[in-house]
């Protein structure tokens, strides 16, 4: 599909300076989505990049950037605070970039949960723009460590939200994440990906084939986007 790509840079906070940002536009957008990195690599890793690729095809912009810390090279993400000040920082530059394009919000692992944090505080401005949220992998909780609360805050975001899980995914335990779901009603909706673990790598055992997972992600994302 048709699609325009160019570079950005905006402030992430005060204190923290420029990151930058890179816009994927498709003609005639349905959506611009505004899509966060996850803790362990940047905006420009294989999965950022096919996702957004993959999500033009569907007709869906993206402005995908970096954290502060990724910007700077850095392997410890910045304190939660300046990450969720990046996202808000992220979603004004999508809407002086946009128009009147609808703008989704979320991201990989990481980047999906500091989207939500900064969606469920009602006390700061920036997101009141966002139409729904998309998690590919929530990270429910650390491996090895079964938990829900990650999951806490949830419950203060008022837009949808979609999940997009693998059975695999050793960051969220599906029993543990379903409950979680439930309670959250109408907001939210549930995909799973069979044999699928938290970057969405399927086994060969399984006859799996990673580019039609994400391609699979990305249209699961169309077709949910109709409906919010």
């Amino acid at each position: 599909m048709e699609r325009t790509i160019r570079n950005i840079k905006f402030t992430a906070s005060k204190s923290s300076g420029e990151v930058s940002g890179i816009l994927i536009l498709p003609k005639n957008p349905k959506f611009l989505f505004v899509f966060a990195h996850g803790a362990g690599a940047g905006m420009k890793h294989y999965f950022m990049e096919k996702v957004s690729s993959y999500l033009a095809d569907e007709g869906i912009a993206t402005l995908r950037y970096n954290f502060p810390y990724t910007e700077k090279n850095k392997k410890s993400p910045d304190p939660a605070p300046i990450l969720m000040e990046t996202v808000r920082s992220a979603v004004k530059a999508a809407l002086k970039t946009a128009g009147d394009i609808p703008i989704l919000a979320g991201g990989k692992s990481m980047g999906g949960r500091m989207t939500s944090l900064a969606a469920s505080d009602q006390n700061k401005t920036g997101m009141e723009k966002v139409k729904g949220i998309v998690f590919f992998g929530f990270p429910l909780h650390a491996p090895g460590k079964p938990s829900n609360e990650r999951a806490e805050h949830l419950i203060k975001v008022n837009v949808p939200m979609l999940f997009l899980q693998g059975t695999r995914d050793k960051l969220a335990d599906l029993e543990l994440l379903k409950p979680v779901i439930k309670k959250l009603g109408d907001k939210a909706t549930l995909y799973i990906i069979e044999g699928a673990d938290h970057s969405f790598h399927l086994p060969k055992s399984l006859g799996g084939n990673d580019e039609e997972v994400l391609k699979e992600l990305a249209k699961k994302v169309g077709e949910w986007g109709k409906d919010i």
